[in-house]
């Protein structure tokens, strides 16, 4: 059976000469050869057709201001229609593997291999008992693209899939094209660049949208695979708890960014609300238009009918309403006073439901009802899809998690607190766990969180904050914000902080009552290295044991990928990582705590990122409890959830690990990695962090950082409303992880996801290490070969051609002295990568190899133009713009920006 029309390379042709088109309508012949001369010039230099780039450089050098504009336009339409042609050929991959019953990594092959592993359906029932995914969306600013230009490529895409997987006439056919051309044109003439930076509104906007549009009809579609594979399999029924949380951190994640406030805060929360009611209105009418049956034809129960009169009770004016409109049809009246109460949920009328545990048991019951009078196909097909909506969207759509640095809770109760005469910020550690503990457990408050008088802007924010959640709490469910996350926690009084601002406003009660999990995030070498004397103070504290039994006994804790890796390089960083997660896990153990780890990881290989399957399974046995948390950023969500399919796929594929990896853990509860390993990594981190950081350290290389890569571009662009630096310091601790990751990635020279691997493995061998065994630690351990593939991503991306073209724009002096460097650490890694992988390429899979081969020429040209535009030290207003574009471009031609 053919399930599709097209192809990719179809797709990416026509596509390509429809910008063409557009592009010569739009501005004229000569500009359309322009674009042609250097289009054509790039790829004969890429297929070794001309030596040199001579011509490409002569081509730009003939560019006034306005034609640079149009071909800095036309190559980042061309990646943007391109991005969309590769999304479509990965859903034909879905389609067709799903179809030949051969896609990896799917639901069914997780629920086989278990079976085939020996579990019986009461231990596959445990595995997923412990499986809880929360995928959680940051607003981090890492998407570059503009709303309505994402509408306009969102229009296109839908296009594409039409003559893709529908038989059409020769009319539907014109009309599609007409339609594509329209929509091409319409985005040439649609700028690219933001002219303000977004407001922390328009990303929570931006998450929601992704939640609403495609995860809300995805979900159930996952369970449903998942029970019909297992029926097939264990011919049984196993039942499924909830398997995904999804969470948010847009609208309420204040660390480093003023503009979220506790206004803009309660207003997600509240459009969450407004947004996820409607849907679950929706649905129920459509159920109603299922379940017409005659009270004639089934028998409805006790359980149901008592369900019935008492909604009946409740809303008796819609009860007479229901039944002279459905006289003898029960699951129709009881459907309409369902719409009603979940209509009147924020209303100040009576009637509507406290919680979404109500609406889960109206429905539960009807589901029952069915199934007694022989339809549980309706019920299968109809209810228990609205079930799993429920359960995993709830009423507030997706749950936020509050977020602020360590530092302004620490100021801020110093000063509060100062006015009772207590000088906080005097107290060494000892005593400030000494304080806060007696504070918390003693029942009368320490300070009145409503007086802010005479305090500072930022201590009054916080307690603020601290006195909204309390409302929030109260209005929305504990459920609707109930986490708290610390940056930058390095000790036990920097959590216990939290806890008792948390405690003065009656979030917590103790003993018995805690509304949120404090959660403290370890980012530092410094925080990471002292887990147990930080977890431990916490573990043993009268106080907070009270508040984690509350908590079920679960302690979330959160690791920083993307700044530990800015402070300690690529190998240093995951190694540290990798000890931290297991030292935790030992941690967590001793105290019988049950550890959810909650992963802070970009869309960047250096920032954490890459297959999340991958590094899923490539976890240690020791941290895998079933439950996993982990943060989705910036262009990742994109390329992720835009799409039904890829986003179903993705949901697939983490269930896929997250069950085979459970299953792991418990077989294997501690992870025997021989010591000869874990040797050659010590070694290996060891000399990587010290020539990373000497790099960093080197006399001028902030200078040359900024001279050689577009971060003053970057700082100005728009992207996301949370600034770029902590502070106005310019020195690399200071600037935040993606700035600093994209920066690299537009220069292509992606140092964070590489710089000082064949050091570190040097230092190994030179140890008596042997090749060998690093083949044998790639062939036989996930964690090291997910690193190395990873590794070997960011090396392929990275072009030292182009790189070179950057490092020109720095002082010959620094250049000389930090470029080769940088050179010989590349060639130096690939070698060593391409040794112990014992592949002839960086890329593995092929059509990465075809992708990238398919992008570079046409990267190329905004590289070379960036780079034009980055030595004059005085732009136009055009030019400004164009450069700003380049950035934009490049972006959507590497697939990646911070």
């Amino acid at each position: 059976m053919t399930l599709h029309a097209r192809e990719i390379n179809q797709d990416v042709r026509e596509l390509g000469a429809l910008l063409g088109e557009v592009l010569e309508a739009q501005t004229s012949t000569e500009a359309f050869e322009t674009v042609e001369t250097i289009r054509n010039s790039c790829i004969d230099y890429r297929r070794g057709d001309a030596e040199t780039r001579d011509e490409v450089h002569r081509a730009l050098n003939r560019l006034n201001p306005e034609t640079q504009d149009i071909v800095a336009r036309a190559f980042t339409t061309y990646f943007e229609l391109i991005n969309l042609a590769e999304e479509r050929e990965r859903v034909r991959e879905i389609r067709e593997g799903s179809q030949e019953g051969v896609l990896a990594d799917s639901v069914e092959e997780a629920v086989r291999d278990l079976a085939e592993r020996g579990a019986d359906p009461e231990e596959f029932e445990q595995v997923l008992e412990d499986v809880l995914i929360q995928p959680t969306f940051t607003a981090h600013p890492t998407e570059a693209r503009r709303k309505t230009v994402k509408a306009k490529l969102r229009s296109v895409a839908r296009d594409i899939e039409r003559l893709d997987e529908r038989r059409l006439t020769d009319r539907e056919q014109k009309h599609i094209e007409r339609n594509l051309d329209a929509e091409v044109t319409s985005l040439w003439q649609t700028p690219q660049v933001r002219d303000r930076r977004p407001e922390v509104t328009d990303e929570a906007l931006n998450v929601q949208w992704y939640l609403e549009n495609v995860l809300f009809d995805v979900i159930d579609q996952v369970y449903d695979e998942l029970e019909h594979t297992i029926e097939d399999v264990y011919d049984e029924d196993i039942d499924i708890d909830t398997l995904y949380e999804f969470r948010s951190w847009a609208g309420s994640d204040r660390d480093g960014n003023p503009f979220v406030t506790t206004e803009v805060t309660e207003e997600t929360l509240e459009r969450q609300r407004e947004t996820v009611l409607p849907l679950y209105r929706n649905k129920l009418k459509e159920l109603s238009g299922v379940l017409s049956q005659d009270a004639s034809n089934i028998a409805t129960d006790a359980v149901f009918n008592e369900r019935l009169d008492r909604h009946k009770s409740r809303l008796p004016g819609i009860a007479t309403e229901a039944e002279e409109r459905y006289p003898d049809e029960p699951y129709r009246q009881k459907l309409r006073l369902m719409r009603e109460s979940v209509i009147r949920v924020s209303d100040v009328r009576q009637g509507g439901y406290e919680n979404e545990e109500e609406l889960l048991t109206d429905l539960r019951v009807i589901a029952d009802s069915l199934r007694e009078n022989d339809a549980e196909v309706i019920a299968e097909a109809h209810v228990d899809p609205l079930i799993r909506k429920v359960e995993t969207f709830g009423f507030n759509l997706a749950s936020l998690d509050l977020r602020d640095h360590r530092k302004m809770h620490t100021d801020a109760i110093a000063e509060a607190v100062d006015r009772q005469g207590i000088d906080y910020a005097a107290m060494d550690e000892d005593e400030r766990v000494e304080f806060l503990t007696e504070a918390i457990l003693q029942d009368n408050p320490v300070i009145d969180m409503e007086d802010t008088e005479g305090l500072s802007e930022d201590a009054t924010r916080v307690l603020e904050r601290f006195l909204a959640a309390a409302d929030w709490q109260n209005e929305f469910g504990i459920d609707a914000i109930d986490t708290y996350a610390i940056s930058w926690c390095e000790e036990p009084s920097h959590t216990l902080e939290v806890l008792f601002l948390a405690d003065q406003v009656d979030i917590v009660d103790l003993p018995g009552y805690c509304g949120f999990d404090v959660v403290p995030l370890l980012e530092s070498e410094y925080a990471l290295s002292g887990a147990r004397r930080i977890m431990g103070t916490l573990f043993e504290n009268e106080a907070y044991s009270q508040a984690l039994e509350a908590r079920d006994n679960i302690q979330e804790i959160m690791l920083g990928y993307s700044d530990s890796n800015k402070e300690n390089g690529f190998l240093a960083a995951n190694w540290s990582l990798y000890n931290n997660q297991k030292r935790l896990a030992d941690i967590t153990d001793d105290y019988d705590v049950e550890m959810r780890l909650f992963h802070g990881r970009g869309g960047s290989i250096s920032r954490g990122g890459g297959p999340m399957n991958d590094a899923m399974l490539a976890l240690p046995n020791e941290t895998v409890t079933g439950q996993i948390k982990f943060t989705e950023q910036g262009e990742a969500i994109a390329e992720k959830y835009a799409n039904h399919d890829i986003a179903e796929r993705n949901l697939e594929q983490m269930l896929n690990a997250q069950i085979r990896a459970r299953k792991n853990a418990i077989e294997e509860p501690v992870e025997e990695i021989p010591d000869e390993w874990e040797e050659a990594m010590e070694t290996a981190a060891d000399a990587a962090r010290t020539e990373y950081q000497d790099l960093l350290e080197t006399d001028g290389f902030v200078d040359f950082f900024d001279q050689a890569t577009p971060i003053t571009v970057i700082e100005n662009l728009n992207m996301g409303s949370r600034p770029a630096s902590r502070s106005e310091d310019r020195s690399v601790e200071d600037l935040r992880a993606i700035p600093w990751v994209f920066s690299w990635t537009q220069a292509r020279c992606i140092i964070p996801g590489w710089y000082s691997i064949s050091t570190g493995l040097d230092a190994y061998l030179e140890n008596g290490g042997d090749m060998e065994t690093l083949q044998e630690m790639y062939e036989n351990w996930p964690f090291f070969r997910t690193k190395l593939d990873n590794a070997s991503l960011a090396l392929a991306r990275t072009d030292l051609e182009i790189a070179e073209e950057y490092a020109d724009l720095a002082d010959p002096e620094l250049r000389e002295r930090i470029f080769p460097r940088i050179v010989e650490e590349y060639e130096e890694t690939v070698e060593k990568v391409l040794e112990i992988t014992g592949q002839d390429g960086l890329l593995s899979r092929e059509w990465l190899q075809e992708n990238l081969e398919r992008r570079n020429p046409y990267v190329d040209p905004l590289n070379l133009l960036q780079v034009r535009l980055l030595k004059q030290s005085h732009r136009t207003e055009t030019e400004r713009r164009t450069l700003r574009l380049t950035v934009q471009g490049i972006a959507a031609g590497m697939k990646n920006t911070g």
